[in-house]
């Protein structure tokens, strides 16, 4: 499980660069990344919009382009392995929420884990 997770923080911060400068991702790093970390971020990237408007359906008074860079990617991380259904939903949810209690706030966890909650519900795996 630590390898996953770390690689899920590695993909976060790749994702994070990748959010606020536009750059392409291979530009965002330099030697050997885990090849889990790189899959998952290339995954989001690439879906990323789609990601952002399956974020839009769930989100109350808010759009996925008015949260904050760290909090928008944890979530297009966690609905990316729902959707998918890589890992359960449990899985994804709790990675999600340990990621935005270590780099962002409650606040956000608390809207991380509402909103993930809303996505798992309407039809992830179990």
């Amino acid at each position: 499980m630590a390898g996953r997770r770390a690689a899920r923080r590695t993909a976060l911060f790749l994702l994070y660069q990748w959010d606020l400068t536009g750059k392409p991702l291979a530009s965002l790093y330099e030697g050997e990344i885990d090849p889990f970390a790189l899959e998952i971020a290339q995954a989001v990237s690439e879906r990323a919009s789609e990601l952002d408007g399956r974020l839009n359906e769930v989100l109350e008074d808010w759009t996925a382009d008015r949260l904050g860079a760290l909090e928008r990617n944890i979530l297009r991380v966690a609905v990316y392995e729902i959707e998918g259904q890589t890992v359960p939903n449990e899985v994804a949810i709790n990675e999600a929420i340990e990621l935005a209690k270590r780099y962002t706030t409650d606040e956000a966890a608390r809207l991380v884990n509402g909103a993930l909650g809303k996505i798992a519900r309407e039809g992830g795996s179990e």
